[in-house]
């Protein structure tokens, strides 16, 4: 199972072009986090110290406003979130909850230091990762504000925006 785990992390935008020893030196202080269908990983607000790494299920993300929570993605198997909190220790900006029965890998903050000091390099690469899949999501982000700003409503990939 080992051995499988690492390969599905390899194929990760996370763990892209990190070498097999830095992953399975990652996973020996990793917990396995499960949670049941309809349940949260976390909620917004909520300290954050780590992120989570999604083998088994989907999850929605959502944020909450006037006591309510508002759908904006699904994450499915091989996504990540929670990153945020591993750059700037604040708390959660928005909540996880199980679609389905899940299974995520959670990576703390204090596993990542410890693989800078096995690995500064390694652990460089999996920040500029980490850069790279933020950097998507706030491209994702400016799309789908200027499409509800400036264009018609947007239904695509799950999203419903109406023109501001």
């Amino acid at each position: 199972m080992k051995r499988a785990r690492i390969e599905a992390l390899l194929g990760t935008p996370l763990f892209g072009g990190i070498n097999q020893e830095v992953v399975a030196f990652l996973l020996e202080e990793a917990a396995v986090v499960d949670v049941r269908e309809g349940d949260w990983f976390f909620r917004q607000g909520d300290v954050g110290t780590s992120a989570f790494l999604l083998e088994r299920g989907n999850v929605s993300v959502l944020k909450s406003h006037d006591g309510c929570d508002h759908f904006l993605r699904r994450l499915d198997v091989g996504d990540f979130f929670g990153e945020v909190a591993l750059l700037d220790f604040g708390p959660r900006s928005a909540s996880i909850r199980a679609e389905v029965d899940c299974s995520a890998i959670e990576i703390s903050a204090q596993n990542l230091s410890r693989a800078a000091r096995n690995d500064i390099e390694q652990f460089a690469l999996i920040y500029m990762n980490l850069g790279r899949e933020l950097s998507r999501r706030l491209r994702d982000a400016d799309e789908r504000l200027f499409r509800s700003r400036f264009l018609a409503p947007d239904v695509s990939e799950g999203y419903v925006f109406a023109p501001a």
